[in-house]
């Protein structure tokens, strides 16, 4: 299968855009087609890691990655993922747990996948040059990434977070990690940090020079794995009751809703796709004007999904040339940070779940969805991290102390350190250099 630019000029296979992460015309890649996938193969499938190399296989074919995907896929999703159902009255509903990897996020699928990929395609290039890994984080992409390759010795890992805007936990997991990762607190915003990968990438001469490579959501690596927990949750909803899935995904740089997006696109049971963000309402102002108009970011509770500029919009705009289409199609609610903190004091005082400040923008969208909506599928909400990474916000709330999982408590023992730079690339370039 091809890869092709979003900017439409450059077309690649899957390793290259595994391994460069955005087009050399600055574009994300896209696979040249969703692939159409005959569910009723698929029905009989209860491992989550041989559903998800059937479900990728399609877009590995003919690589040379295709006979080790399913070796990739085993390493790589070496932790559950977990639906659980709930009921409130008449309303039944599930949460999806994507927090059981060894960082406590969703981040973990996407990260130990492209690690592991491009681990196999380094061993099969037999170059002794190290490829730079280069990653913007609002709070939980970068310490997946770390983890994801720390200690891989063909690869250096630079992780850019803004400062003062990640939990102290998500601190410490960014900044805890081998030699081979470096990791940089910026005197600015994520989208700051953004820009700074971005305008690395698109200097040709510096992204040479130190063999740049992605593992932000920009690269395609991440989102093909992530879309293959919102098929497995569909399609084991539909075994059991013979009806569809709508997901309410909290939402910052648009990887994980564009991941779901392409589950529904392959032909899964899957019927709506609801955006929850937090005060960065970049997303829901354009589904309500019709203006795509990026902005600063504002600081909130949910802060990794603190986005101004979403990256993966352009993903979207890309597989809709009729905008009217597009927005006919995009759902989004907006979570402020007095309705995040009603909402993990309410659903812990009636559930008992302690629930971090970024599943709290899916409970609070789903309690307002139109009673038309409830009865049209399945409700899942996606839970996206472990309440323990933010205990800070969420141990007030609660009035109670949140037991941290001993994936979580392996990272916290870990010593850390990080530099502090500024918001201009020249501040950033000695630290690229091997």
């Amino acid at each position: 299968m091809n890869f092709i630019s979003t900017k439409g000029t450059s077309i690649s296979s899957i390793e290259e855009a595994l391994m460069s992460g955005t087009s050399e015309d600055g574009g994300l890649y896209m696979p040249e087609s969703i692939p159409k996938i005959n569910i009723e193969e698929l029905m009989t499938i209860d491992n989550y890691q041989e559903f998800s190399y059937q479900l990728l296989s399609h877009f590995f074919k003919d690589s040379s990655l295709e006979d080790d995907l399913k070796d990739i896929i085993n390493q790589a999703f070496n932790f559950p993922v977990v639906s659980k159902e709930y009921n409130e009255g008449e309303v039944q509903y599930s949460v999806l747990e994507l927090f059981h990897g060894p960082t406590a996020a969703f981040k973990d699928f996407g990260a130990r996948f492209l690690a592991s990929t491009m681990s196999e395609l380094v061993k099969y290039k037999n170059e002794s040059s190290l490829t730079t890994i280069l990653v913007a984080t609002s709070g939980d992409t970068g310490g997946a990434v770390a983890s994801a390759f720390n200690n891989k010795t063909d690869f250096k890992v630079v992780i850019l977070f803004p400062k003062g805007r990640v939990s102290p936990r998500q601190k410490h997991q960014l900044t805890c990690w081998g030699d081979n990762v470096v990791s940089i607190e910026v005197d600015g915003e994520f989208d700051d940090c953004q820009r700074l990968v971005k305008e690395a990438f698109n200097n040709q001469q510096l992204s040479k020079q130190h063999n740049l490579c992605s593992a932000n959501s920009i690269n395609i690596g991440r989102l093909l794995p992530q879309s293959t927990y919102y098929a497995w949750t569909a399609l084991n909803r539909f075994k059991a009751h013979e009806d569809s899935s709508s997901f309410i995904i909290p939402t910052g740089n648009l990887g994980n809703a564009f991941a779901c997006f392409m589950a529904k696109e392959m032909g899964f049971p899957i019927h709506q796709i609801v955006f929850a963000t937090n005060a960065n309402k970049t997303i829901p102002d354009f589904i309500a004007t019709g203006k795509w108009e990026p902005r600063p970011t504002l600081p909130t509770l949910a802060s990794a999904m603190d986005v101004g500029n979403p990256s993966n919009m352009e993903r979207f705009f890309n597989q809709y040339s009729d905008e009217k289409e597009l927005l006919e199609n995009l759902k989004a609610y907006v979570v402020e940070d007095a309705q995040i903190n009603e909402e993990i004091f309410s659903v812990f005082e009636k559930n008992n779940i302690a629930i971090c400040p970024h599943t709290a923008t899916a409970f609070n969208a789903f309690k307002n969805l139109p009673s038309s909506a409830l009865n049209q599928s399945h409700w899942v909400l996606v839970s996206t991290a472990h309440p323990a990474k933010f205990e800070n916000i969420v141990e007030p709330i609660i009035g109670t102390k949140i037991e941290i999982p001993e994936n979580l408590k392996t990272i916290l023992n870990l010593e850390t350190s990080f530099h502090t730079i500024g918001k201009d690339l020249e501040s950033l370039i000695p630290y690229l250099e091997h």
